[in-house]
C-alpha cells in the first residue's frame, strides 16, 4: 500500500506529460499553469533534463511556466512583460502561435479579442 506522500500530485502528472510530448518533439514550446508550492519540484526536473524555461508569477499562488526551445522562450521574454491576462489580442495571438495551438481557433479567439477591443474604444 502506497503512503500519502509517494503520491504525485495531478499538477506534477501533468507536468510530465508535457515534458514527455517536449522531449519527443510533439511540442517546440509548452505553457504550464501550477500551485507554487510544486515550483522547486517543477524547475528541479527541468533543470535536470537541460530544459530551458521562464517562469512568470501569476497571482493566488500560482505560477507560468513557459519551457521549451530556446529561441521560442527569446520570443516568449520579448512578448510577455506583464500578466497573460493583459496581453494586446496581437500579442495573445502569436503566444498561442508559439505554444501550437489550433491557428484556426487562434484566429477566431483574435477576432473576438480585437472585436470587444474595438467595441470599447469607440
Amino acid at each position: 500500500m502506497r503512503q500519502k506522500s509517494d503520491v504525485m500530485p495531478i499538477d506534477m502528472k501533468v507536468l510530465m506529460n508535457h515534458i514527455y510530448e517536449y522531449k519527443k518533439g510533439v511540442r517546440q514550446m509548452v505553457l504550464f499553469t501550477f500551485n507554487k508550492k510544486y515550483e522547486q519540484f517543477a524547475l528541479g526536473r527541468l533543470e535536470r533534463q537541460g530544459i530551458d524555461y521562464v517562469l512568470q508569477p501569476v497571482g493566488n499562488d500560482r505560477l507560468n511556466l513557459f519551457f521549451g526551445r530556446r529561441e521560442c522562450l527569446d520570443a516568449i521574454k520579448l512578448i510577455v512583460t506583464r500578466p497573460l491576462h493583459e496581453l494586446t489580442p496581437e500579442e495573445d495571438f502569436m503566444i498561442g502561435a508559439l505554444l501550437g495551438y489550433d491557428i484556426r481557433v487562434q484566429c477566431e479567439r483574435y477576432c473576438q479579442r480585437k472585436c470587444r477591443n474595438c467595441k470599447r474604444a469607440q
